[in-house]
């Protein structure tokens, strides 16, 4: 882990505890989002960066999920939050940048909210790429707002400055299925997948 990720690692175990006591909003802000990234998912999932657990209801009964975080203090509440729903999902810390899994693995990864908030998106979905199965679904919705002016001035300064998913998405060769500007166009909602 470079120092980067160390130091997000620090940060997100330090607000654990009280994160999902600032997260009610995005109810009305992305509405039926959770559901429509969730509730698509099929066959053996990923949830990449699945912090508090928040998505854990919106997954289909009987979902083969495998959630991924860097936080050991974000699983620990996730852990909370799937036992005391019945919910059967195998907990895993490691590296949206460095996946922990095989290739081919998933047939569905998911991400919500998270990409802006790790410091090489590039790395994050290429890893997202990697661990799923030829024809995989990939679902995720992210804030934009940096790349907006005048934030994108500061941004583009930065050594590896953050970019719409939806572009490294399709560099990357995934096939958009679906995109919506959410929230004033603050958000993008991407499903994609990877060309069988």
């Amino acid at each position: 882990m470079d120092e980067r990720t160390e130091e997000a690692r620090r940060d997100w175990n330090r607000m654990a505890a009280g994160y999902d006591r600032g997260a009610g909003p995005d109810r009305w802000v992305l509405g039926g989002t959770r559901g429509v990234l969730c509730g698509g998912a099929r066959g053996r999932v990923l949830e990449v960066a699945i912090g508090t657990g928040r998505d854990l209801p919106y997954y289909p009964p009987g979902t083969d999920l495998t959630g991924v975080d860097l936080s050991p203090g974000m699983l620990s509440r996730a852990r909370t939050r799937a036992e005391s729903a019945g919910i059967d999902a195998t907990l895993v810390e490691g590296d949206a940048q460095d996946l922990p899994f095989g290739d081919g693995e998933f047939d569905s990864v998911v991400c919500a909210l998270a990409l802006c908030a790790i410091p090489d998106q590039r790395a994050a979905l290429t890893e997202m790429w990697r661990v799923l199965r030829p024809g995989g679904r990939l679902a995720l919705v992210d804030h934009i707002e940096y790349t907006r002016w005048p934030l994108r001035v500061r941004e583009q300064r930065k050594a590896r400055p953050r970019r719409r998913p939806l572009d490294i998405v399709g560099e990357l060769g995934f096939e958009v299925e679906r995109h919506d500007r959410l929230a004033w166009g603050f958000f993008d909602r991407i499903v994609a997948h990877r060309p069988a």
